[in-house]
């Protein structure tokens, strides 16, 4: 099946207004294909507004597919030509085909929360692949002028998130997500303006809530993030401690409103004090 660009964008608007269903004859693993090789389409109006809504509601509202074939598109979706094509490139078109991949593996998590299917070892790729992409994402803008969202710190954040919650999600998994979360707070160059904190949060938050790691060990990692504050005054170490501030101060916010997080409120506003240069 040859469909052009074009051909996929009135394909998919019309499936849109079909409330996402095909028309008799139509193979929907087709449109599978096709929206996996156009998932990074410089323009949103195909990546953002028809690929990945269509994806949403067929993974997750119609629960489309067999175990057999969300292995198959998760495969695709963890090659070097979609999570990490020109993965460490920065500036250029390619950051849309990671980013929006990524949003796509967390719905992909998120039915096997819902109906698990994957096996361990299954898992740990995915988790592996995952931590990988945090760390080596390096373009890290967020609301593009000319394409849209690309959103990579917030887009990871929301796989990561999906990620602790699985089952097979063990202390050791959550630690390692931890130490991600804070590369990605300490990554020195990229001051977050789109909410990036505010979806970074939510991985923490959501380990809080859940009570997954225990008190103490989230009260030091909680203050080790103030390990920016040591370092010799410099644009990085700027950078730094103002994302790392901001996303505390988010996650401030989820402590009050969460009774079973309310316990690291007082950390986190002492962290909070070392981070403000500007507190009394």
């Amino acid at each position: 099946m040859i469909v052009s660009r074009g051909r996929l964008l009135i394909d998919l608007q019309r499936i849109e207004a079909n409330n996402y269903h095909l028309n008799e004859g139509e193979i929907m693993w087709d449109y599978v294909n096709l929206m996996l090789q156009y998932i990074g389409d410089p323009q949103s109006e195909l990546r953002d507004e028809l690929i990945y809504p269509t994806f949403y509601k067929w993974i997750i509202e119609q629960q489309q597919f067999s175990e057999v074939e969300l292995r198959s598109i998760l495969s695709v979706l963890l090659d070097e030509q979609h999570l990490f094509y020109h993965i460490g490139s920065e500036g250029d078109s390619t950051v849309f085909t990671r980013t929006f991949t990524v949003l796509v593996v967390t719905l992909i998590l998120q039915r096997h929360i819902l109906q698990p299917f994957l096996v361990q070892t299954e898992f740990s790729h995915v988790k592996n692949s995952l931590l990988r992409y945090y760390q080596e994402e390096k373009d890290l803008r967020g609301y593009l002028t000319e394409g849209g969202w690309a959103h990579g710190a917030a887009h990871g954040a929301d796989a990561l998130e999906e990620l602790v919650k699985c089952k097979e999600s063990d202390p050791a998994v959550q630690l390692e997500v931890l130490a991600v979360v804070k590369g990605m707070l300490y990554n020195g160059w990229y001051m977050f303006s789109d909410e990036e904190d505010e979806r970074i949060a939510s991985i923490v938050d959501t380990i809080l809530f859940l009570q997954l790691l225990p008190h103490p060990i989230m009260v030091e990692w909680i203050g080790q993030l103030g390990d920016c504050c040591s370092w010799p005054r410099s644009r990085r170490q700027y950078i730094t401690r103002v994302n790392t501030k901001n996303c505390m101060r988010s996650l401030y916010f989820r402590c009050v409103h969460n009774n079973e997080a309310s316990v690291y409120i007082d950390p986190i506003l002492k962290l909070e004090r070392k981070l403000n240069k500007f507190a009394q």
